[in-house]
């Protein structure tokens, strides 16, 4: 059996600190972080872990509620709603309620620099209709006198208050403590582990996804329109090919930084990045008529921190126009796009003629399979010192980087330790040399692979 990553919602109103507290747990500055409400426009999904438990972190961006008397006239029924305020209302139900849904815990952030309001109340009676665990951050509490007024959000009814500071890290252990015991305390699905290939279909809307999920399995399984983001969830789909049991997942489609819209659109893709990370082998689809885009190597990106493997698919071939060169000249150009997928498969295809189709299944359980290859250590050492000596690396702080053993920790995906005089010493263009060498001799075709390194004990 396996265990899912639990799932933490940031929710609060705007301008609370949302973005610098999920910066601050993830430990990178991933999120936009501006002093105007509404900023977060960016990335909102990352992993963490805390003594030992490894969990996902969303940020829901701002539940806007300055218009609370409105949101109390819809609750009570006193009076009707202006045609804008009742849009406004749904947008606060909808991302509310899928914060609700996707998470396992929440984290109610408010303000202790502006102290106990309205809004506040409207939110924490909202979010008071889950039976799942709240937690309350009382955020921008540097001050003793913060920490001392923090106690006022016990009127709240969400429990104790715990006073933190995201910008300086005051608290934040607490908050995390208080997040793994409510997690330890909440028993999460357990997924059956078997022998099924996880192929999840990834890409922008409406570069065919759904349109390919059809065509495999011979059936239309899912909604398939032209308009952009149909799908909203993920579909497992179970098939066998040739003997092989294949879990199909087809996810929604994951919109350009900046131009995702609140609500369902925003969180669909959180359920996109889940089903990554449930997969094995992503299908990143790109459509043919339009090129590589920005957004199409976000994605990709997505992707490989989740250390997941890739083939492209280039859709819609049948629209573009070629020649004998034009192949080789649009992988030439997705090469040089996605420069870091140099050793991921290109498939040109259409899922609407079926052009080139009945590769992709093939090359998907091909990749799959190069994510559980293991190097002997013996030949592993010889791969690294012949590399070493060939080009030794750059000499840091008067003191040479030494390489005295290698060998590989796991699979799924790659993983190999170095084990050196200083990891610090290391420069990442060297690590990547290193990679290329292991990739001549094993090309880990479609798989990224993982370089650590530990210092030696003397």
């Amino acid at each position: 059996m396996k265990r899912r990553k639990p799932v933490i919602a940031l929710v609060g109103r705007p301008n609370v600190g949302k973005s610098t507290l999920f910066n601050r747990l993830i430990g990178a500055r991933t999120a936009i972080v501006e002093d105007l409400p509404g900023t977060t426009r960016d990335r909102i999904y990352g992993e963490t872990e805390w003594i030992g438990i490894s969990f996902i972190v969303i940020d829901t961006g701002g539940l806007e509620a300055q218009k609370t008397a409105e949101f109390r006239a819809t609750r009570s029924g006193v009076a009707p709603l202006a045609q804008d305020s009742a849009r406004f209302v749904t947008e606060i139900t909808n991302q509310a309620q899928i914060a609700l849904d996707e998470a396992d815990a929440i984290v109610f952030v408010v303000d202790g620099k502006d102290g106990l309001t309205a809004a506040d109340e409207d939110l924490a009676e909202f979010l008071q209709q889950t039976t799942k665990p709240i937690i309350l951050a009382v955020n921008k509490t540097e001050s003793e006198e913060r920490q001392l007024n923090a106690a006022e959000f016990w009127a709240l009814g969400l429990g104790e208050p715990v006073a933190v500071s995201a910008f300086h890290g005051i608290g934040v252990g607490d908050l995390l403590d208080l997040v793994v015991a409510e997690l330890s305390a909440s028993p999460l699905t357990d997924e059956e582990e078997d022998d099924a290939v996880a192929i999840a279909l990834v890409g922008r809307p409406n570069v065919g996804k759904s349109s390919l999920l059809n065509t495999l399995i011979g059936q239309d399984r899912a909604i398939v329109s032209e308009i952009a983001g149909t799908t909203r969830d993920p579909i497992d789909t179970d098939l066998i090919f040739h003997s092989q049991k294949i879990t199909l997942i087809d996810t929604a489609g994951i919109r350009r930084r900046g131009r995702v819209e609140p609500g369902i659109e925003k969180y669909s893709v959180v359920r996109s990045m889940r089903s990554i990370d449930r997969a094995d082998v992503a299908l990143l689809l790109i459509d043919g008529s339009e090129g590589v885009t920005a957004q199409d190597a976000h994605i990709a990106g997505y992707v490989l921190e989740a250390y997941k493997s890739v083939v492209v698919l280039v859709n819609k071939w049948d629209v573009v126009a070629k020649d004998s060169q034009t192949m080789v000249e649009y992988t030439r150009d997705v090469r040089a796009e996605l420069q870091f997928l140099d050793y991921v498969p290109v498939l040109f295809i259409s899922a609407l003629t079926k052009q080139r189709v009945q590769k992709v299944l093939p090359t998907a359980l091909a990749v799959a399979a190069e994510r559980h290859h293991r190097i002997p250590t013996a030949e592993l050492n010889g791969i690294i010192q012949d590399a070493y000596h060939r080009s030794p690396p750059a000499t840091k702080q008067l003191r040479p980087l030494r390489i005295y053993y290698a060998t590989q920790a796991s699979i799924e995906p790659p993983t190999f330790v170095l084990f050196v005089n200083d990891p610090e010493l290391a420069h990442f263009s060297y690590l990547r040399y290193l990679e290329n060498q292991l990739r001549r001799q094993y090309p880990f075709v479609g798989t990224p692979i993982r370089i650590r390194l530990r210092p030696r004990n003397r």
